[in-house]
């Protein structure tokens, strides 16, 4: 997954040449420079959130909130932002760290509950879905994985999820029980990092390469990939930039709008419109 593991040599060439000195500051980026990043989107702007985020890994939103992941590697430890939306004013924060389990993923919102695993940092190993109340931030369940799991989908009582890389989708429904129901291959060379349902439909954002990614619209019913979208990147790639693939981290969807997160902090999320 892009930013769990550093490549090496490579990327340090690569940001050097992009010029790591523009990762000093939000404002560095020409915002014309951002259209074009999303295929059939157009940019609209960008949320700067004020307080500390670490390593970005998940994003969601309700009229009001924006809500965030982050894992800080340093300290090995899990947290969920909570962010007013209109603002950017930091509201709360509540750390997830589960022992071994620090690494929390790309998180979704759905009947008044977020639902967000929290993994151990490698891949075939373990993880919980964390259950939060949206309203209260208390935790209302925890589901064992005996899997990595970087990111989760909610639709009512059913969950899609990710593993290291999203190699494989693991289908839960929760009205039968809390192990999954189905597991499939990903349809799509995309690591997915976050991903939504929208309108009956499964939509992923990943990463393809360490500028590039995709995203993805699935049929849960055949989990068969029905629209691809290409995405760039924005400002110079991690480690030493804040920036990636637009597709890279966090993502949400509402309807033709797309929410993107693709900075460590300090974060802006960008807005993109797409086309109908």
């Amino acid at each position: 997954m892009i930013g769990k593991l550093l490549r090496g040599g490579f990327l340090a060439v690569l940001n050097l040449a992009s010029g790591i000195s523009l990762s000093a500051s939000p404002g560095s980026f020409s915002p014309a420079t951002y259209d074009g990043e999303l295929e059939h989107g157009r940019y609209v702007g960008a949320l700067q959130l004020q307080g500390e985020v670490f390593h970005v890994q998940g994003l969601a939103l309700d009229p009001k909130h924006v809500w965030v992941t982050s894992v800080d590697h340093a300290g090995q430890r899990a947290f969920l932002h909570l962010f007013d939306r209109a603002s950017g004013r930091f509201l709360r924060r509540l750390e997830l760290t589960d022992g071994a389990r620090y690494h929390p993923g790309g998180l979704s919102l759905s009947g008044g509950s977020l639902w967000v695993p929290v993994a151990e940092l490698r891949p075939d190993s373990s993880a919980v879905l964390v259950e939060i109340d949206a309203e209260t931030l208390t935790v209302r369940r925890r589901i064992a994985v005996a899997d990595h799991i970087g990111c989760v989908a909610a639709d009512g009582t059913k969950l899609v999820a990710g593993n290291w890389d999203s190699r494989q989708l693991y289908t839960f429904d929760l009205a039968r029980g809390t192990r999954p129901v189905q597991v499939v291959d990903n349809p799509s060379g995309t690591h997915f990092q976050d991903m939504k349902f929208v309108d009956g439909k499964l939509v992923a954002g990943g990463n393809t390469s360490w500028l590039g990614g995709t995203l993805d619209w699935i049929d849960p019913a055949t989990m068969r990939v029905t629209r691809s979208l290409k995405a760039g990147s924005i400002g110079p790639v991690r480690p030493f930039g804040r920036g990636g693939p637009v597709t890279g981290e966090g993502m949400a969807i509402e309807g033709r709008e797309v929410y993107v997160l693709p900075e460590d902090g300090p974060s802006r999320v960008f807005h993109f419109r797409l086309d109908a």
